[in-house]
Order: structure tokens, then sequence, then C-alpha cells
């Protein structure tokens, strides 16, 4: 989020806040019928913004709260390529984001065994709400979180070694 921030002339923090925080409600909300909205009566509670509780809202395509903002519509775009690209590392034998490119995201796409969970209409529908190729959005998601592969576990180094 911190990278389309700086892409698409956002406030970088806001905006890496939201990616942040987004899903905290879903382990204690996993359905529809709470998720997001139990997130934002919390948010609301605490003082968050509307622009945040708004552009969590928006992420799940079933809350009625259609994306408008250029961040609303990176959320959503986002949110779904990066669990993704986060599952094609992992199965890498080197657990490393450098390693992956967005022709194996793609191929891993079509896999519907892979990451059954992931929604890839989301990834497709996301990519063209931005108004960014499928190719590049991939590729940018893939070089922004390769920026903190560490933070994210995916730099390679737990991989053990015999």
């Amino acid at each position: 989020m911190r990278a389309y921030a700086r892409k698409l002339d956002g406030d970088e923090e806001l905006w890496g806040v939201v990616g942040l925080i987004h899903d905290f409600d879903y382990e204690k909300y996993p359905s529809a019928e709470e998720h997001p909205f139990k997130g934002s009566e919390i948010l609301k509670e605490r003082g968050y913004s509307e622009e945040i509780r708004r552009a969590i809202l928006s992420h799940a395509e079933y809350s009625g709260v259609l994306r408008e903002t250029a961040m609303e519509k990176a959320l959503f775009a986002c949110d779904e390529l990066a669990g993704f690209i986060t599952a094609a590392t992992l199965v890498k034998p080197s657990k490393s984001l450098a390693e992956l490119d967005a022709k194996s995201v793609r191929k891993k796409m079509k896999d519907k065994a892979f990451a059954r969970s992931v929604n890839r209409n989301d990834i497709i529908n996301g990519a063209a709400d931005l108004g960014v190729e499928l190719e590049e959005h991939i590729t940018f998601c893939i070089q922004a979180m390769t920026g903190i592969a560490g933070e994210l576990g995916l730099d390679g180094k737990a991989v053990k070694t015999a």
C-alpha cells in the first residue's frame, strides 16, 4: 500500500495504516455478516477517520461500499494479491521473494488447487479498477514486497539448510 501511495501521490502513512489494519477483525469475525463491519465499528469507537473506515469497508465486495478513491482501489487490488504472492513465495525452495516473478504468479493463479481460498477474480478486477495491466500490477506488488521482504519473513533467511 505504501508503494502505491508513492506511485499515486497518496499519503504513504495513511495508506500503510489502512493496509496494515484492514483485516484486523477477521479472526474474531470471519463471516460476511460481521467482517469488516465489526472492525469498522471498533475503529469508529476508537476515533479512526471516516476515510480509513470507508476504505476498509470498501475492500469487501459484499459491503455495499463502492470503491471510489485511489486508496480504496489500491487496497482492494493488493489485498488478495499480497496473500497470493506470499503463498507463491513460501512454496519456493528458497522462500525468497527475490526468486518470484509475475510469470510464475500468473502460472500459480491458473492452478485452482493452489491457495484455493484466494479469489483470483478479485486480483484481476483489482488491477483493472486501478487501471493497471495485471502483469504490471503483479510485478509492482512483488517489487514493493521485496523491499520489505525481511519484515515479511520472505527473504529466504529463515530457510534451514542441512
